[in-house]
């Protein structure tokens, strides 16, 4: 069978223009573009081992992110510590200052106050005496000591 065609089959239709806007078909094509270049799908086809490092890569990069966040909140957290403690240390050296500079004036309202002032001699760390702090009955806790241990034969093996 043979078929004939006229005129009409033969000739090629003249293309229609399109009536969308040219900046939607572009944003089309873009995006048919990016996702085609970064289908993970081609890479992973035509080369396994560099879609392997790549996985591996972005793993580290994500672990790499998350320690660095967490150190840097570990770091607000210490300085803020820090800094509170700080401020403790410093209200600590004013409050020493300050009974320092109270015992001083106590003494020399004592010194004024007393009728024969010459008696009274002005504190120094030369003038202090130390005291040994009183120990309660060291014999009878080395008594209790030697009452708890028992005395008997240990036996042979464990």
């Amino acid at each position: 069978m043979v078929a004939s065609f006229t005129s009409q089959q033969a000739a090629p239709q003249a293309p229609r223009p399109r009536r969308s806007s040219p900046q939607l078909g572009q944003g089309k094509r873009a995006l048919q573009l990016l996702q085609g270049s970064l289908s993970g799908r081609k890479v992973e086809r035509r080369s396994p081992l560099l879609a392997g490092f790549h996985r591996a890569a972005d793993g580290t990069l994500v672990g790499l992110g998350l320690c660095m966040l967490t150190l840097s909140g570990l770091t607000l957290h210490w300085q803020t510590q820090w800094g509170r403690n700080y401020e403790q240390l410093e209200a600590s050296q004013g409050l020493g200052q300050r009974m320092q500079e109270s015992a001083a004036v106590l003494e020399q309202h004592h010194l004024g106050a007393v009728k024969r002032p010459g008696q009274l001699v002005p504190t120094n760390s030369e003038n202090l005496i130390y005291l040994p702090s009183v120990q309660k009955s060291p014999q009878s806790q080395a008594a209790a000591l030697l009452t708890s241990i028992q005395m008997a034969p240990i036996r042979s093996g464990y």
